[in-house]
């Protein structure tokens, strides 16, 4: 296994895990329902470093490592760039994934989220397909598979809260104009 690529997905996750301290406001517990959501970005970082350490192969031939190797790094660093993208795009922390009382404050229409309504779980996103390009295993597969089913959960969830919300006609325009986590090729202009 590649330690610079490695290297770089534990980065990744990091910047992702530190998230919480650093940007995200917590407005309530970190229930089961958080942790739920966020248990794919441990065993993820956890399995890549189990992989290192006990040469644990990937699948296909070990000639396409490279390859694997560079879209890995193209796939990290544009999650990265996005997760930095949409930190800059926000004035005021956000609420905390599955917190109850996170009544919402204004709509985000523009940066990261004039094309996309939820560049952070996209960046996240990311980061799993990333990881499954640079290290294609069960594991990483299944993670993602995971991790797309629950962020997709959580993002419904927070529309539904929004679109219910005083900001709900707004919102469902927006909706209309954007894609939840790829910019839609046809979208209405706000």
């Amino acid at each position: 296994m590649n330690l610079p690529v490695l290297v770089l997905y534990l980065i990744n996750f990091a910047i992702i895990g530190a998230l919480p301290r650093i940007f995200f406001r917590k407005d309530g517990r970190l229930g089961l329902m958080w942790w739920l959501t966020a248990l794919p970005f441990f065993a993820c970082a956890g399995l890549l470093v189990g992989a290192a350490a006990t040469d644990l192969a990937p699948w296909g031939p070990s000639e396409w490592a490279p390859v694997r190797e560079a879209v890995g790094v193209v796939i990290s660093v544009a999650s990265i760039a996005l997760i930095f993208l949409t930190l800059g795009t926000h004035r005021i922390p956000l609420a905390l994934w599955h917190q109850d009382d996170d009544a919402p404050q204004h709509v985000v229409t523009y940066g990261a989220y004039s094309r996309i309504r939820h560049p952070f779980y996209t960046s996240f996103l990311l980061a799993f397909v990333g990881a499954f390009a640079f290290f294609p295993h069960w594991g990483t597969l299944a993670l993602l598979a995971y991790a797309g089913v629950v962020l997709n959960a959580t993002a419904r969830r927070e529309e539904t809260r929004l679109s219910g919300s005083e900001f709900g006609a707004e919102y469902r325009q927006y909706m209309g104009a954007t894609g939840r986590f790829l910019p839609r090729p046809t979208a209405r202009s706000l």
